[in-house]
C-alpha cells in the first residue's frame, strides 16, 4: 500500500471541530493525505471544542485556544491520530501540549479579509457604507485596522459558524444588526460563499492575522508512522512563510486580546518579506515593520528579527494596553 516504513494499514482517525468549516477542512486534509497514500482509509472524528459552545467573550474564557484544546486532548490520550486546526487559532505565545508536534501545513488559502453586506445592499467597499455604520467582526485585529481607515464605525461582536453569521447579517436571525461584516476569505473559500464578497481588503488596508490561511496538523512525537505520512502534505512555502510569522508573533508575547497582523511572502527566487503590524485597539497607534530574508532557511530568524523592530517601534506598550485591565 505504501513504503512509508513502520505504518500499519488502519484507518487514520482525523480529530477536527464539529462546526462545518473544521469538518470541510479536515476532509481537505484527508483528501490530500488519500491523494499521497493510495488505499489509506481516513475516518473524521467531529470533537465538540469548548470556544464553540462558550457564548461569552474569548478574552474572558482564555482566547482562541478553546478552538484547539478539546481536540489536541483527544489526540493526546490516543483517541484520534490526527488533529487539523487553524493556524491562526492556535496560541502563538504557548508551546504545544505534551508530546504533540506540528507535523503539516498543506498549501496556504488566501489569508485576506473581505467585506459582506446583505443581500439586499448595494454598498460595494467600506467607503460605501455610511457614517457610523456597524460592520461586525469578532477581530481586534480587524477592529483596530476598520477604526484607523474610518474611526466612525462601530463593530459589533458576532460569533458563531460563517452560515449562522450571514443568516444575522441577512436578518434572518436575530442577534445583530449590522450594515457590513468582515470574514476570512479562505473559509468562504472552503464553503463555498465567495459570491457573498463584496469587497477584499489589501494587506496595505488591513493585514492579514498571523497564519490565516494556514491549515495545522497535529500528530502524536512518537507516532513515526503517522508523521511521516503527514510529512509528505507539508508544504515548504507555507511551512516557511507560517514559522517566519509565528516566530514573530512568539517573540512579541502576544495574547488573545493583542491586535497582532502578521503577512509573509515568497517571491519567485525564494525571497522572503514579512510585514508584521501591532495596533491599539482603537487604531489610532501602531508599530510597523517590514523585512525580508533570502530563502525560508531563514524563516525562523526573519520573525525574531521583525518581532525585534516591532519592539522598538513600542509594540510592548501596546499589546500591554490592550490587555485586559491595561
Amino acid at each position: 500500500m505504501t513504503d512509508i516504513p513502520g505504518f500499519v494499514e488502519r484507518t487514520l482517525r482525523i480529530g477536527t471541530r464539529s462546526s462545518p468549516m473544521a469538518l470541510v477542512q479536515a476532509g481537505h486534509v484527508a483528501d490530500l493525505l488519500r491523494s499521497r497514500v493510495p488505499g489509506l482509509a481516513t475516518q473524521t472524528v467531529p470533537i465538540t471544542a469548548s470556544g464553540d459552545t462558550w457564548t461569552g467573550s474569548l478574552t474572558e474564557a482564555g482566547g482562541k485556544g478553546l478552538f484547539v484544546k478539546d481536540v489536541d486532548l483527544r489526540l493526546q490520550q490516543g483517541e484520534v491520530d490526527v488533529a487539523v486546526h487553524c493556524l491562526k487559532d492556535v496560541p502563538g505565545d504557548q508551546p504545544l501540549p505534551d508530546g504533540l508536534v506540528f507535523a503539516a501545513t498543506p498549501p496556504r488559502a488566501d489569508p485576506l479579509d473581505v467585506l459582506l453586506v446583505p443581500e439586499a445592499s448595494t454598498a460595494a467597499s467600506l467607503a460605501d457604507l455610511p457614517h457610523g455604520a456597524a460592520v461586525a467582526t469578532s477581530s481586534v485585529r480587524r477592529r483596530a485596522q476598520l477604526l484607523a481607515q474610518r474611526p466612525d464605525l462601530r463593530t459589533p461582536e458576532v460569533r458563531g459558524a460563517v452560515g449562522t453569521r450571514l443568516e444575522k447579517l441577512d436578518g434572518l436571525r436575530d442577534g445583530l444588526e449590522a450594515d457590513a461584516m468582515v470574514l476570512a476569505k479562505a473559509g468562504l473559500l472552503r464553503l463555498g460563499l465567495t459570491h457573498r464578497i463584496r469587497y477584499e481588503f489589501p494587506p496595505t488596508e488591513m493585514l492579514p492575522a498571523v497564519g490565516a490561511g494556514v491549515l495545522a496538523v497535529h500528530c502524536r512525537h512518537d507516532d513515526d508512522a503517522v508523521l511521516a505520512m503527514l510529512r509528505l502534505i507539508d508544504d515548504p512555502r507555507t511551512h516557511a512563510e507560517a514559522t517566519a510569522e509565528r516566530s514573530m508573533l512568539q517573540g512579541l508575547d502576544g495574547h488573545c486580546n493583542s491586535p497582532v497582523a502578521g503577512h509573509c511572502t515568497t517571491d519567485d527566487t525564494g525571497r522572503l518579506t514579512l510585514h508584521g503590524m501591532v495596533f491599539t485597539p482603537d487604531g489610532r497607534h501602531t508599530a510597523h515593520t517590514q523585512l525580508g530574508a533570502p530563502s525560508a532557511e531563514s524563516a525562523a530568524d526573519l520573525g525574531t528579527r521583525a518581532c525585534t523592530e516591532l519592539l522598538r517601534g513600542g509594540a510592548r506598550a501596546i499589546i500591554d494596553v490592550s490587555a485586559p485591565g491595561g
